[in-house]
């Protein structure tokens, strides 16, 4: 009986890293020699010793380990029969190379890695506060509140608008030439694409010509900035996301927290203090495939979407079911190496015992870039390329039967014309 118990984890000794990984818990693990995949222990995954065909003394660790007709023990002298198919089971390391016992299936799934975000993924990006900073530049067109203290007094005799005239208490708006006018009485003061403090020293600077000794104070009533950072972000080819009026920023290869930083980095430039949270909404640039082999006549490729939890039954169920022409005892997963140039990464599967059995063993979990291949069956094969050899002589041996047909029937026609009988 299969075990519900989770992946073992192991200790990643090439990198001297003493934390143990998930096993296939990272795409660098799954991505392993197929000569080192089944080293790990079928008995060691909960797989009963019929899941082993193999054993040899040296997989045998000192406590025993069983296979059928079989030696085991921690030297090749010990007899079989001191191995037990209990111990097997708790404590064997039966290897087979048609077993992979460590590679994540139905039911022993792995969880993916951190995900790396890639073109044409679309990212959710929400700025939390949309505070401008204090060095930014105050541009035409925006408002201005300026008030000061000591301004012209205003007489007995002055009517409403010359008091109002003589007072600075209010907000202005800075003109397309750039500057900001102060009423007719203190004339105009240039301030545009300048940060708030250079803008309240130059109004002082510009006060003083008239009064004595004014208190200027300038602020915005408006803190925010004109365009807010939320909604969907489509990761370009060149691998960056736009942000509006504040560029853009490359997130191409980064995890979601790694492009989260970077974003806030970019945005410190533009927003006060900026918080940004950074989803993903559409998981484009991840897929698997299946491939159906038309048995000589080309095949078909389908370009599927991983979410992490596909299994082989799932990739099967997306395309209809198995092809017309479809061999069920030639279907693998190839998965791709890591290493240039090195050995296939072949993962059997044993179609029958997944649809019919309900078995699990070879329902391997799917990641991106894997490869389902489906291989027609060799006598559909054999026969569309008979066919092929075969066609052309058959066409060139019609036209000639047709040929010597239409003649044989000219030449009895002319004959009955003749009047020969």
């Amino acid at each position: 009986m299969l075990s519900t118990r989770p992946v073992k984890m192991q200790t990643d000794t090439a990198s001297q890293n003493s934390h143990p990984v998930p096993i296939s818990g990272a795409w660098s693990l799954l991505l392993v020699a197929s000569a080192i995949i089944p080293t790990i222990g079928c008995a060691t995954y909960g797989f009963g010793v019929a899941d082993c065909d193999s054993c040899s003394p040296s997989t045998c660790p000192p406590s025993g380990s069983c296979s059928i007709g079989g030696s085991c023990g921690p030297s090749a002298s010990q007899p079989a029969s001191h191995c037990t198919q209990a111990s097997c089971a708790n404590q064997g390391n039966c290897t087979t190379a048609n077993m992979h016992c460590d590679v994540p299936r139905e039911l022993r799934k792995a969880t993916l890695p951190d995900y790396i975000i890639e073109p044409p993924d679309i990212l959710l990006i929400e700025a939390v506060n949309n505070i401008r900073p204090p060095h930014a530049p105050v541009h035409a067109g925006e408002p201005l509140l300026i008030q000061v203290n000591r301004t012209i007094p205003s007489g007995l005799q002055d009517d409403p608008v010359s008091k109002q005239f003589k007072q600075i208490n209010n907000i202005y708006i800075i003109g397309t030439d750039g500057y900001v006018n102060l009423g007719p009485e203190y004339g105009k003061v240039l301030v545009a694409e300048q940060p708030l403090a250079e803008i309240q020293q130059r109004v002082e600077n510009h006060l003083q010509q008239v009064l004595t000794s004014p208190q200027v104070m300038v602020t915005l009533p408006a803190p925010q900035n004109q365009q807010i950072v939320a909604g969907q972000h489509l990761v370009r080819m060149d691998g960056t996301v736009g942000l509006g009026i504040y560029g853009s920023v490359h997130v191409t290869g980064m995890t979601r927290d790694q492009a989260r930083a970077a974003i806030e980095r970019h945005l410190s430039q533009h927003i006060h203090n900026p918080q940004v949270n950074v989803d993903v909404l559409g998981y484009n640039s991840k897929v698997y495939y299946v491939i159906a082999d038309g048995g000589g006549a080309g095949a078909q490729a389908v370009r599927m979407p991983s979410t992490g939890n596909e299994t082989v039954l799932d990739a099967i169920a997306n395309i209809q079911g198995l092809p017309t022409v479809a061999s069920k005892s030639s279907i693998w997963v190839a998965r791709p190496s890591p290493v240039i140039d090195g050995p296939d990464q072949i993962l059997k599967v044993d179609w029958n015992a997944i649809a019919e059995g309900g078995q699990t063993a070879t329902n391997y979990q799917l990641f991106p870039g894997d490869r389902l291949y489906i291989k027609a069956s060799p006598m559909i094969t054999f026969d569309t390329k008979l066919a092929k050899l075969t066609a052309p002589f058959e066409r060139m041996l019609g036209f000639t039967i047709l040929g010597n047909g239409t003649v044989r029937t000219i030449q009895r026609g002319q004959n009955v014309n003749g009047g020969g009988f």
